[in-house]
């Protein structure tokens, strides 16, 4: 005698609940599908960003210095540790690589740290941690200043926070130094911005510009070539920004206010920031790394800054 064939019976309830999972299971792709990747997000006053979302884990928000140098650098040299670690959103600033410029040249701080939290909520994140690098300091301070809520953390590699102290104490002296030359602000008539670009433009007379921030004179073209990827790159940020003066505050004042755990990675031979710009930093919470090297941890001192930034978020709990 055969068996009877078995009848699947299906519950009502299952069936709902098995509808409900192939819906959320359908959103959570979708979602992914739609923050991830490359796009374009468009500032409220019509300014068409480059934007681009990878990794997992908290959301971490990759602010370029240069003034202009992009976020191409960071992601082509880092995106195996960082994007294993982090959500990552490299964004090209405005005026910047593969981003629109300002039609009305409006470069200010207010616009600049605006133009953070609308990509912050265009993506969909209440808060997220940022990560500069230089010049990326002053925008991240900026940041803070305006939108404290936030940042969750910020890491700060090779940080400027007070742009004329880095000129006067650092850069241009030495630059100076490398030339055969001696150099004080004390008395100048001539404004910073103007004596960096003539002392810049001695040292590369010279061949002498990768001493100001490296060990290696391939370090810093081996970034030129990096950026030189991105067809029609844009400039227009770094020839306005170092003449706005939202750009040279004293920010070392607003660290004693500032609640988020910070990772502050400095060089000792970081000239273009200065060995010594840490010092007066009053952060609340702060984890200062100091690194043998110069200007250009990702490329030079890639497992010191790693090491950094895994004892940054294991202390924080971040």
């Amino acid at each position: 005698m055969k068996k009877p064939k078995p009848v699947l019976i299906y519950n009502q309830n299952n069936i709902i609940k098995m509808r409900r999972l192939f819906i959320c299971l359908a959103l959570f792709i979708f979602f992914l599908n739609l923050f991830a990747g490359e796009k374009m997000i468009t500032t409220s006053d019509g300014v068409q960003l480059y934007v681009k979302v990878e990794g997992k884990g908290t959301p971490l928000l990759y602010i370029h210095g240069g003034p202009g140098s992009g976020s191409y650098w960071f992601e082509k040299l880092t995106r195996d540790f960082m994007e294993e670690n982090f959500t990552m959103i490299y964004l090209d600033q405005r005026g910047v690589g593969r981003s629109q410029s300002a039609a009305d040249q409006n470069y200010s701080m207010e616009r600049m740290t605006l133009d953070f939290e609308e990509v912050r909520k265009a993506l969909g994140f209440d808060s997220w941690l940022t990560l500069g690098h230089s010049f990326g300091g002053i925008l991240q301070m900026g940041y803070a200043e305006r939108y404290p809520e936030a940042q969750k953390g910020m890491i700060m590699l090779n940080c400027t926070i007070n742009l004329q102290e880095s000129a006067c104490e650092s850069w241009i002296p030495k630059a100076a130094e490398f030339v055969g030359e001696s150099y004080t602000c004390t008395g100048d008539t001539v404004a910073i911005p103007q004596r960096m670009n003539e002392f810049g433009g001695k040292l590369r007379e010279k061949d002498l510009f990768w001493k100001m921030g490296s060990r290696d004179p391939k370090t810093f073209p081996e970034l030129d070539k990096i950026s030189a990827e991105i067809e029609n790159f844009n400039f227009d940020f770094g020839r306005y920004a170092m003449d706005n003066p939202d750009y040279w505050k004293n920010f070392k004042p607003l660290t004693s206010t500032m609640e988020m755990p910070v990772l502050y990675f400095y060089g000792k031979t970081d000239f273009m920031v200065g060995p010594q710009h840490y010092e007066d930093l009053e952060f609340k919470n702060l984890l200062l790394w100091e690194n043998k090297g110069g200007h250009i941890p990702f490329i030079e001192d890639k497992g010191d800054m790693e090491k950094a930034i895994l004892a940054y978020t294991a202390k924080y709990s971040l």
